[in-house]
């Protein structure tokens, strides 16, 4: 279904650019000919055709109850470094206080899965690609964080928070940071 619902997407992006870039002008250069050349009615047929595609397969997949699109599963990283959202690890000391660690991303999503993200949010149920999309944000700027920290030597990273704010559309800047620290054996 997923796969359908993809190829939708895409019909819909080409459709439209299509029609925008080379359809509207075509109309502006020939507008004394009323006769639609083929090209631009497939790519017509092709932005209905894709919404419809979409809209059918979101309903279809809510209707039965599967999931579109299942988060993957977030695998940890190699490293040794410790993440918590506490001032300090339990039963460790803290030996020394290395200073502030970050990760950053800027994640978006394709106009096709936009779409998909839209039609859901009219019919209802959980934005999947949405989902998707901030999850794996969350896992880079994470890694990041934990690299710049193993850099440093650090055994843990404490007071680990996450931001995040919408910059353009679908696109979501993620920040997490916390304080990297080594800690006593």
């Amino acid at each position: 279904m997923k796969v359908i619902r993809q190829i939708g997407s895409l019909a819909f992006v080409l459709g439209l650019f299509v029609t925008i870039f080379a359809g509207v002008p075509w109309h502006v250069v020939t507008a004394d000919d009323p006769v639609v050349p083929w090209w631009l009615r497939i790519a017509v047929f092709c932005l209905l055709g894709g919404i419809l595609v979409v809209l059918l397969t979101v309903a279809l997949e809510q209707k039965t109850g599967k999931r579109a699109a299942e988060a993957p599963l977030l695998v940890e990283s190699d490293s040794t470094v410790l993440l918590l959202n506490s001032a300090e690890v339990p039963s460790r000391q803290t030996r020394e206080i290395l200073g502030l660690v970050q990760g950053h991303t800027v994640f978006a999503i394709w106009l096709g899965k936009d779409l998909s993200a839209l039609v859901r949010l009219v019919l209802g149920g959980e934005l999947t690609e949405y989902t998707e999309m901030m999850g794996k944000a969350r896992q880079v700027a994470t890694d990041r964080m934990t690299a710049q920290a193993a850099k440093m030597g650090a055994d843990a990273i404490i007071n680990v928070r996450y931001m995040t704010t919408s910059v353009v559309g679908s696109a979501a800047e993620l920040l997490v940071y916390g304080t990297a620290v080594k800690l006593s054996e």
